[in-house]
Protein backbone atom coordinates (compact mmCIF):
# COMPACT_ATOMS: atom_id res chain seq x y z
CA UNK A 1 0.00 0.00 0.00
CA UNK A 2 3.04 2.31 1.09
CA UNK A 3 4.87 1.76 -1.99
CA UNK A 4 1.73 2.31 -4.43
CA UNK A 5 1.10 5.84 -2.74
CA UNK A 6 4.69 6.85 -3.38
CA UNK A 7 4.40 5.51 -6.89
CA UNK A 8 0.85 7.81 -7.05
CA UNK A 9 2.85 10.94 -5.37
CA UNK A 10 5.37 11.00 -8.34
CA UNK A 11 3.01 10.42 -10.98
CA UNK A 12 1.46 13.63 -9.59
CA UNK A 13 3.83 16.15 -8.66
CA UNK A 14 6.56 15.48 -11.26
CA UNK A 15 4.48 16.80 -14.25
CA UNK A 16 4.00 19.58 -12.05
CA UNK A 17 7.75 20.39 -11.48
CA UNK A 18 8.51 19.67 -15.23
CA UNK A 19 5.62 22.35 -16.16
CA UNK A 20 7.20 25.14 -13.81
CA UNK A 21 10.90 24.25 -14.91
CA UNK A 22 9.68 24.33 -18.77
CA UNK A 23 7.83 28.27 -18.13
CA UNK A 24 11.39 29.54 -16.23
CA UNK A 25 13.95 32.04 -18.19
CA UNK A 26 17.16 31.02 -18.77
CA UNK A 27 19.62 34.29 -18.12
CA UNK A 28 21.48 34.67 -21.80
CA UNK A 29 24.44 36.75 -22.50
CA UNK A 30 23.81 40.41 -22.25
CA UNK A 31 20.86 39.82 -19.74
CA UNK A 32 20.32 41.97 -16.85
CA UNK A 33 17.45 42.16 -13.99
CA UNK A 34 16.47 45.72 -15.80
CA UNK A 35 16.08 44.34 -19.34
CA UNK A 36 14.36 41.29 -18.33
CA UNK A 37 12.07 43.73 -16.09
CA UNK A 38 11.19 45.76 -19.05
CA UNK A 39 10.82 42.79 -21.38
CA UNK A 40 8.11 41.10 -19.35
CA UNK A 41 6.41 44.53 -17.69
CA UNK A 42 7.33 43.85 -14.38
CA UNK A 43 9.46 45.82 -11.79
CA UNK A 44 13.10 44.86 -10.68
CA UNK A 45 12.00 44.53 -6.93
CA UNK A 46 9.17 42.08 -8.57
CA UNK A 47 12.25 39.95 -10.15
CA UNK A 48 14.13 40.04 -7.09
CA UNK A 49 11.35 38.65 -4.73
CA UNK A 50 9.61 36.06 -7.13
CA UNK A 51 13.27 34.75 -7.16
CA UNK A 52 14.61 35.01 -3.64
CA UNK A 53 17.50 37.55 -5.45
CA UNK A 54 19.33 39.56 -2.66
CA UNK A 55 21.55 41.44 -4.85
CA UNK A 56 21.14 42.76 -9.10
CA UNK A 57 23.49 40.39 -10.16
CA UNK A 58 22.89 37.11 -11.76
CA UNK A 59 24.25 34.70 -13.87
CA UNK A 60 24.39 32.99 -17.26
CA UNK A 61 22.27 30.03 -17.22
CA UNK A 62 20.36 31.00 -14.06
CA UNK A 63 16.48 30.33 -14.48
CA UNK A 64 14.04 33.02 -12.83
CA UNK A 65 10.72 32.60 -12.05
CA UNK A 66 8.52 35.93 -14.74
CA UNK A 67 5.72 35.33 -12.48
CA UNK A 68 4.07 34.26 -8.93
CA UNK A 69 2.57 31.38 -10.80
CA UNK A 70 6.08 29.71 -11.59
CA UNK A 71 7.72 27.74 -8.96
CA UNK A 72 11.35 28.66 -7.98
CA UNK A 73 13.61 26.22 -10.13
CA UNK A 74 14.61 23.31 -8.30
CA UNK A 75 17.56 22.55 -10.07
CA UNK A 76 21.02 24.07 -9.38
CA UNK A 77 23.41 24.69 -12.23
CA UNK A 78 27.37 24.96 -12.42
CA UNK A 79 27.98 28.19 -10.70
CA UNK A 80 28.87 30.76 -14.09
CA UNK A 81 30.81 33.91 -13.42
CA UNK A 82 28.23 36.72 -13.06
CA UNK A 83 27.20 39.00 -15.28
CA UNK A 84 27.95 42.55 -14.37
CA UNK A 85 25.05 44.63 -14.19
CA UNK A 86 25.86 46.61 -17.16
CA UNK A 87 25.90 46.55 -20.85
CA UNK A 88 29.38 45.76 -22.64
CA UNK A 89 31.64 48.24 -23.05
CA UNK A 90 31.45 50.22 -26.02
CA UNK A 91 34.62 50.59 -28.27
CA UNK A 92 37.07 53.04 -27.17
CA UNK A 93 35.64 56.33 -27.52
CA UNK A 94 37.68 59.74 -28.52
CA UNK A 95 40.30 60.52 -26.24
CA UNK A 96 40.86 63.94 -26.76
CA UNK A 97 44.00 65.44 -24.36
CA UNK A 98 43.15 66.79 -21.43
CA UNK A 99 43.42 70.36 -20.71
CA UNK A 100 42.57 70.71 -16.70
CA UNK A 101 44.45 73.67 -15.57
CA UNK A 102 43.74 75.42 -11.87
CA UNK A 103 40.67 77.64 -12.04
CA UNK A 104 41.48 81.53 -11.06
CA UNK A 105 38.95 82.93 -8.31
CA UNK A 106 35.12 83.42 -9.60
CA UNK A 107 33.46 86.44 -9.47
CA UNK A 108 30.74 87.11 -6.56
CA UNK A 109 27.38 85.89 -8.25
CA UNK A 110 25.75 88.29 -10.77
CA UNK A 111 22.30 87.49 -12.60
CA UNK A 112 22.72 84.43 -14.82
CA UNK A 113 22.94 84.28 -18.06
CA UNK A 114 23.96 81.09 -19.97
CA UNK A 115 25.25 80.44 -23.02
CA UNK A 116 24.54 78.57 -25.87
CA UNK A 117 26.19 75.85 -27.34
CA UNK A 118 27.51 75.79 -30.65
CA UNK A 119 26.59 73.54 -33.75
CA UNK A 120 30.19 73.18 -35.36
CA UNK A 121 30.54 71.73 -39.18
CA UNK A 122 30.26 67.86 -38.77
CA UNK A 123 33.45 66.43 -39.38
CA UNK A 124 34.48 63.11 -41.05
CA UNK A 125 32.68 60.15 -40.07
CA UNK A 126 34.58 57.84 -37.22
CA UNK A 127 35.07 54.45 -36.35
CA UNK A 128 31.43 52.45 -35.05
CA UNK A 129 30.24 50.93 -31.69
CA UNK A 130 26.83 49.37 -31.03
CA UNK A 131 25.51 51.09 -34.19
CA UNK A 132 26.50 50.59 -37.69
CA UNK A 133 27.56 53.72 -39.18
CA UNK A 134 26.64 52.73 -42.89
CA UNK A 135 26.19 55.91 -45.16
CA UNK A 136 22.67 56.73 -46.34
CA UNK A 137 22.21 55.03 -50.06
CA UNK A 138 21.13 56.89 -53.14
CA UNK A 139 17.89 56.40 -53.60
CA UNK A 140 14.62 58.63 -54.25
CA UNK A 141 13.08 59.87 -50.98
CA UNK A 142 10.03 61.56 -50.48
CA UNK A 143 10.85 65.91 -50.12
CA UNK A 144 11.95 66.89 -46.47
CA UNK A 145 11.85 70.63 -46.47
CA UNK A 146 14.99 71.85 -44.71
CA UNK A 147 13.48 73.79 -41.41
CA UNK A 148 14.71 77.09 -40.98
CA UNK A 149 16.34 77.66 -37.98
CA UNK A 150 18.69 79.92 -36.35
CA UNK A 151 22.16 80.19 -36.54
CA UNK A 152 24.16 77.15 -35.18
CA UNK A 153 26.90 78.92 -34.39
CA UNK A 154 26.45 78.82 -30.72
CA UNK A 155 28.96 80.45 -28.08
CA UNK A 156 27.92 78.88 -25.09
CA UNK A 157 30.33 75.93 -26.36
CA UNK A 158 34.23 76.13 -25.25
CA UNK A 159 37.87 75.94 -26.40
CA UNK A 160 40.76 75.26 -24.45
CA UNK A 161 42.30 77.92 -22.62
CA UNK A 162 45.56 77.79 -25.26
CA UNK A 163 44.99 74.89 -27.44
CA UNK A 164 47.65 72.62 -28.84
CA UNK A 165 49.10 73.32 -32.27
CA UNK A 166 48.48 69.99 -32.93
CA UNK A 167 44.75 69.09 -34.61
CA UNK A 168 42.66 66.73 -32.94
CA UNK A 169 42.86 63.59 -35.11
CA UNK A 170 39.15 62.89 -36.30
CA UNK A 171 38.47 58.87 -36.00
CA UNK A 172 38.23 56.62 -39.14
CA UNK A 173 35.58 54.49 -39.58
CA UNK A 174 36.21 51.08 -38.78
CA UNK A 175 36.91 48.78 -41.38
CA UNK A 176 35.03 45.70 -39.55
CA UNK A 177 31.76 47.59 -38.95
CA UNK A 178 28.47 45.39 -40.23
CA UNK A 179 27.10 46.86 -44.04
CA UNK A 180 23.56 45.98 -44.95
CA UNK A 181 23.99 43.67 -47.86
CA UNK A 182 20.50 44.02 -49.43
CA UNK A 183 20.45 46.39 -52.29
CA UNK A 184 18.37 49.80 -51.53
CA UNK A 185 14.48 49.71 -52.00
CA UNK A 186 13.12 52.84 -53.99
CA UNK A 187 11.60 55.31 -51.96
CA UNK A 188 8.25 54.58 -54.29
CA UNK A 189 8.19 50.97 -53.37
CA UNK A 190 8.57 51.40 -49.51
CA UNK A 191 5.07 50.75 -47.90
CA UNK A 192 3.87 53.63 -45.54
CA UNK A 193 2.23 52.01 -41.97
CA UNK A 194 -0.03 53.98 -40.10
CA UNK A 195 -0.29 54.17 -36.28
CA UNK A 196 2.26 53.87 -33.51
CA UNK A 197 2.45 49.92 -33.78
CA UNK A 198 2.93 47.57 -36.41
CA UNK A 199 4.60 44.04 -37.77
CA UNK A 200 7.63 44.16 -40.50
CA UNK A 201 8.83 41.00 -41.16
CA UNK A 202 7.73 39.05 -37.90
CA UNK A 203 8.70 42.18 -35.96
CA UNK A 204 6.64 44.46 -33.93
CA UNK A 205 7.43 47.91 -33.61
CA UNK A 206 6.40 50.55 -31.51
CA UNK A 207 6.48 54.67 -32.33
CA UNK A 208 5.55 57.51 -30.23
CA UNK A 209 1.92 58.73 -31.53
CA UNK A 210 3.53 62.63 -31.62
CA UNK A 211 7.02 64.91 -31.16
CA UNK A 212 8.15 67.93 -30.28
CA UNK A 213 11.37 69.60 -30.59
CA UNK A 214 13.95 68.49 -28.97
CA UNK A 215 12.21 65.33 -27.72
CA UNK A 216 14.64 62.11 -27.27
CA UNK A 217 12.40 59.08 -28.45
CA UNK A 218 12.75 54.79 -28.82
CA UNK A 219 11.73 52.75 -31.60
CA UNK A 220 11.11 49.70 -29.90
CA UNK A 221 11.50 46.38 -31.68
CA UNK A 222 9.96 42.67 -30.08
CA UNK A 223 10.04 39.38 -31.61
CA UNK A 224 13.06 36.81 -32.66
CA UNK A 225 14.09 38.64 -35.48
CA UNK A 226 14.27 42.04 -33.47
CA UNK A 227 17.91 42.18 -33.41
CA UNK A 228 18.47 41.57 -37.38
CA UNK A 229 16.58 44.86 -37.51
CA UNK A 230 17.93 48.11 -38.69
CA UNK A 231 16.33 51.71 -38.30
CA UNK A 232 17.17 54.76 -39.73
CA UNK A 233 15.52 58.30 -40.08
CA UNK A 234 15.28 59.57 -43.72
CA UNK A 235 13.90 62.83 -42.42
CA UNK A 236 16.96 63.84 -41.69
CA UNK A 237 18.36 63.94 -44.83
CA UNK A 238 18.59 68.04 -45.92
CA UNK A 239 18.26 68.99 -41.69
CA UNK A 240 21.18 70.23 -40.01
CA UNK A 241 21.93 67.08 -38.37
CA UNK A 242 25.34 64.56 -37.96
CA UNK A 243 25.14 61.30 -39.71
CA UNK A 244 21.55 62.00 -41.41
CA UNK A 245 19.84 58.99 -42.26
CA UNK A 246 22.71 57.18 -40.59
CA UNK A 247 21.47 53.27 -40.56
CA UNK A 248 21.29 51.92 -36.46
CA UNK A 249 21.27 48.71 -35.45
CA UNK A 250 19.40 48.75 -31.89
CA UNK A 251 20.47 47.25 -28.84
CA UNK A 252 18.49 45.14 -26.39
CA UNK A 253 17.82 41.59 -24.88
CA UNK A 254 15.41 38.86 -24.32
CA UNK A 255 13.52 39.63 -27.29
CA UNK A 256 13.10 43.82 -26.96
CA UNK A 257 15.06 46.01 -29.25
CA UNK A 258 15.63 49.65 -29.39
CA UNK A 259 16.83 52.48 -30.95
CA UNK A 260 17.20 55.70 -30.32
CA UNK A 261 15.74 58.92 -32.01
CA UNK A 262 15.86 63.01 -31.53
CA UNK A 263 13.96 65.57 -32.79
CA UNK A 264 16.33 68.48 -34.23
CA UNK A 265 15.79 71.84 -32.70
CA UNK A 266 14.08 73.99 -35.38
CA UNK A 267 12.31 71.02 -36.93
CA UNK A 268 8.88 71.46 -38.42
CA UNK A 269 7.91 68.48 -40.53
CA UNK A 270 7.09 65.15 -39.17
CA UNK A 271 9.34 62.59 -38.01
CA UNK A 272 10.12 59.72 -41.26
CA UNK A 273 11.20 56.18 -39.40
CA UNK A 274 12.42 53.53 -41.67
CA UNK A 275 12.68 49.86 -40.21
CA UNK A 276 14.01 47.03 -42.39
CA UNK A 277 14.04 43.27 -41.22
CA UNK A 278 15.58 41.18 -43.91
CA UNK A 279 14.00 41.85 -46.95
CA UNK A 280 11.44 43.47 -45.57
CA UNK A 281 11.76 47.25 -45.51
CA UNK A 282 8.65 50.02 -44.59
CA UNK A 283 8.01 53.18 -43.05
CA UNK A 284 6.35 55.46 -40.71
CA UNK A 285 5.46 58.81 -40.19
CA UNK A 286 5.19 60.80 -36.60
CA UNK A 287 3.68 63.96 -36.57
CA UNK A 288 5.31 66.92 -34.47
CA UNK A 289 3.12 68.75 -32.28
CA UNK A 290 2.53 72.52 -32.83
CA UNK A 291 4.94 74.42 -30.96
CA UNK A 292 4.50 78.46 -30.28
CA UNK A 293 8.49 79.56 -29.81
CA UNK A 294 8.97 82.53 -27.48
CA UNK A 295 10.74 85.82 -28.59
CA UNK A 296 14.18 85.90 -29.10
CA UNK A 297 16.10 87.02 -26.41
CA UNK A 298 18.79 89.32 -25.85
CA UNK A 299 21.72 88.97 -23.77
CA UNK A 300 24.31 91.63 -24.20
CA UNK A 301 27.20 90.00 -23.18
CA UNK A 302 29.65 92.01 -20.88
CA UNK A 303 32.56 93.82 -23.24
CA UNK A 304 35.03 90.98 -21.20
CA UNK A 305 32.79 88.42 -21.57
CA UNK A 306 31.57 89.01 -25.45
CA UNK A 307 35.24 88.81 -26.30
CA UNK A 308 35.46 85.10 -25.88
CA UNK A 309 33.54 84.84 -28.31
CA UNK A 310 36.61 85.22 -30.88
CA UNK A 311 38.71 83.66 -28.72
CA UNK A 312 41.63 81.92 -31.13
CA UNK A 313 40.97 79.15 -29.28
CA UNK A 314 37.38 78.35 -29.75
CA UNK A 315 37.26 76.81 -33.33
CA UNK A 316 40.15 74.03 -31.67
CA UNK A 317 37.65 72.96 -29.06
CA UNK A 318 34.67 72.86 -31.00
CA UNK A 319 36.21 70.30 -33.14
CA UNK A 320 36.78 68.46 -30.21
CA UNK A 321 33.75 68.69 -28.44
CA UNK A 322 31.93 67.34 -32.00
CA UNK A 323 34.66 64.25 -32.13
CA UNK A 324 32.96 63.61 -28.74
CA UNK A 325 29.18 63.57 -30.33
CA UNK A 326 30.41 60.65 -32.94
CA UNK A 327 30.77 58.08 -30.28
CA UNK A 328 28.66 55.25 -30.30
CA UNK A 329 28.51 51.80 -28.38
CA UNK A 330 26.32 49.66 -26.56
CA UNK A 331 24.44 51.69 -22.88
CA UNK A 332 26.90 51.81 -20.17
CA UNK A 333 24.09 52.21 -18.18
CA UNK A 334 20.92 50.25 -16.26
CA UNK A 335 19.70 52.78 -14.02
CA UNK A 336 17.25 56.08 -14.60
CA UNK A 337 19.14 59.34 -15.22
CA UNK A 338 19.45 61.28 -12.01
CA UNK A 339 19.42 65.66 -11.63
CA UNK A 340 23.05 66.61 -11.74
CA UNK A 341 21.98 69.25 -8.85
CA UNK A 342 19.29 69.24 -6.56
CA UNK A 343 17.44 72.53 -7.90
CA UNK A 344 15.44 72.69 -11.17
CA UNK A 345 16.34 74.06 -14.33
CA UNK A 346 15.56 77.71 -15.53
CA UNK A 347 12.29 77.01 -17.02
CA UNK A 348 12.15 77.79 -20.60
CA UNK A 349 16.05 78.05 -20.89
CA UNK A 350 16.41 74.44 -23.11
CA UNK A 351 15.88 75.68 -27.08
CA UNK A 352 15.49 79.34 -26.39
CA UNK A 353 16.37 81.60 -29.09
CA UNK A 354 19.26 83.97 -27.90
CA UNK A 355 21.64 86.83 -29.66
CA UNK A 356 25.18 87.44 -27.61
CA UNK A 357 25.82 90.71 -28.40
CA UNK A 358 23.83 93.51 -30.53
CA UNK A 359 22.79 92.50 -33.92
CA UNK A 360 24.78 88.92 -33.11
CA UNK A 361 23.15 86.13 -34.71
CA UNK A 362 20.30 83.93 -33.19
CA UNK A 363 21.44 81.15 -31.99
CA UNK A 364 19.37 78.42 -30.03
CA UNK A 365 20.47 77.14 -26.23
CA UNK A 366 20.83 74.13 -26.68
CA UNK A 367 21.06 73.11 -23.05
CA UNK A 368 19.11 73.47 -19.32
CA UNK A 369 20.64 75.88 -16.98
CA UNK A 370 20.58 75.35 -13.27
CA UNK A 371 21.23 78.14 -11.26
CA UNK A 372 23.04 77.15 -8.36
CA UNK A 373 26.19 78.73 -5.18
CA UNK A 374 29.23 78.95 -6.29
CA UNK A 375 31.16 75.75 -5.11
CA UNK A 376 27.80 73.27 -5.29
CA UNK A 377 28.96 70.01 -6.37
CA UNK A 378 27.93 68.59 -9.80
CA UNK A 379 26.74 64.85 -10.39
CA UNK A 380 27.11 62.62 -13.57
CA UNK A 381 23.75 61.75 -14.68
CA UNK A 382 24.10 57.99 -15.53
CA UNK A 383 27.37 55.85 -15.63
CA UNK A 384 29.67 56.69 -18.85
CA UNK A 385 33.30 57.15 -19.77
CA UNK A 386 34.93 60.72 -19.64
CA UNK A 387 35.78 61.88 -23.46
CA UNK A 388 37.01 65.42 -22.21
CA UNK A 389 37.63 67.18 -18.83
CA UNK A 390 39.24 70.71 -18.54
CA UNK A 391 39.20 74.50 -18.68
CA UNK A 392 37.83 76.38 -21.70
CA UNK A 393 37.13 79.61 -22.60
CA UNK A 394 33.69 79.75 -23.95
CA UNK A 395 32.47 76.45 -22.12
CA UNK A 396 34.78 77.19 -19.16
CA UNK A 397 34.90 74.00 -16.86
CA UNK A 398 33.75 71.74 -18.78
CA UNK A 399 32.95 67.40 -18.61
CA UNK A 400 32.34 65.58 -21.57
CA UNK A 401 30.57 62.15 -20.51
CA UNK A 402 29.85 58.89 -23.33
CA UNK A 403 27.03 57.00 -21.90
CA UNK A 404 26.90 54.76 -24.68
CA UNK A 405 24.24 54.34 -27.22
CA UNK A 406 25.23 57.73 -29.30
CA UNK A 407 24.43 59.35 -26.08
CA UNK A 408 27.05 61.81 -24.18
CA UNK A 409 26.08 64.97 -21.21
CA UNK A 410 28.12 67.94 -21.03
CA UNK A 411 28.29 70.39 -17.72
CA UNK A 412 29.83 73.46 -18.65
CA UNK A 413 31.04 76.80 -16.71
CA UNK A 414 32.78 74.56 -13.85
CA UNK A 415 34.71 76.20 -11.30
CA UNK A 416 36.64 73.37 -10.72
CA UNK A 417 36.61 69.83 -12.79
CA UNK A 418 37.23 66.68 -10.75
CA UNK A 419 37.53 63.76 -13.24
CA UNK A 420 40.00 63.17 -16.04
CA UNK A 421 39.58 62.01 -19.68
CA UNK A 422 39.38 58.40 -19.26
CA UNK A 423 37.87 57.21 -16.57
CA UNK A 424 34.72 55.86 -16.02
CA UNK A 425 32.11 57.68 -13.60
CA UNK A 426 29.28 56.37 -12.26
CA UNK A 427 25.57 57.73 -11.94
CA UNK A 428 25.76 60.55 -9.25
CA UNK A 429 29.43 60.76 -9.00
CA UNK A 430 30.92 64.51 -8.30
CA UNK A 431 32.56 65.39 -11.42
CA UNK A 432 33.16 68.83 -10.44
CA UNK A 433 31.93 72.25 -8.50
CA UNK A 434 29.28 74.85 -10.15
CA UNK A 435 30.75 78.46 -11.04
CA UNK A 436 30.63 81.02 -13.37
CA UNK A 437 33.51 80.52 -16.06
CA UNK A 438 33.51 80.76 -19.74
CA UNK A 439 30.83 82.56 -21.28
CA UNK A 440 28.67 83.19 -18.06
CA UNK A 441 27.49 85.92 -16.37
CA UNK A 442 26.53 84.33 -12.94
CA UNK A 443 26.93 80.93 -11.35
CA UNK A 444 24.91 78.62 -12.85
CA UNK A 445 25.57 74.54 -14.35
CA UNK A 446 24.79 74.67 -18.27
CA UNK A 447 24.01 70.64 -18.64
CA UNK A 448 23.26 69.21 -22.49
CA UNK A 449 22.35 65.73 -23.09
CA UNK A 450 22.78 64.57 -26.89
CA UNK A 451 21.62 62.01 -29.04
CA UNK A 452 23.79 61.22 -31.76
CA UNK A 453 24.99 64.59 -31.33
CA UNK A 454 21.88 66.69 -31.46
CA UNK A 455 20.38 68.17 -28.33
CA UNK A 456 17.40 67.06 -26.33
CA UNK A 457 15.55 68.51 -23.43
CA UNK A 458 17.69 67.20 -20.65
CA UNK A 459 14.66 67.05 -17.94
CA UNK A 460 12.92 64.39 -20.12
CA UNK A 461 15.69 62.13 -19.31
CA UNK A 462 15.55 62.71 -15.39
CA UNK A 463 14.18 60.14 -13.51
CA UNK A 464 13.47 57.94 -16.32
CA UNK A 465 15.74 54.59 -17.45
CA UNK A 466 16.58 55.28 -20.86
CA UNK A 467 15.65 53.19 -23.39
Amino acid sequence: MLRAMKAITVALFLPLLTLGLAHAYTVKKGDTLYSLARANNLKVEELRRLNNLGTESIRIGQELRLSAREPLPLTVRTPVPPVPLKYPESEAPVKPVSTTQPVSPVKPPAPVKAPVTSNPAQPARPASGGFTLTPPSAEPLPPVAAPPRPSTSNPGTASPVKPSPVKPTLPQPSATAPRPTTKPVPAAAIPVRSGSSFEVGGVSVALPTELSMGDAFIVKLSGKAAAQATVRFPSEIGEDVRQPNEVLTPFGAAGVYVAPGRVVLGKKTPVIVEIRVAQEVVRAIVPLRNQARGAVVALKLAPLVAKKLTDPGKAAEDEMVNQGYFARGAPLWTRPFVAPLDRPPLRGSFGQSRTYVAGGPVAYHYGADYPAALGSPVRAVNDGKVLIAGQFPVRGGLVMIDHGGGVTSLYFHQSKVQVHVGEQVSRGQVIGQVGTTGISEGPHLHLEIRVRGEATQPENWINRLWP
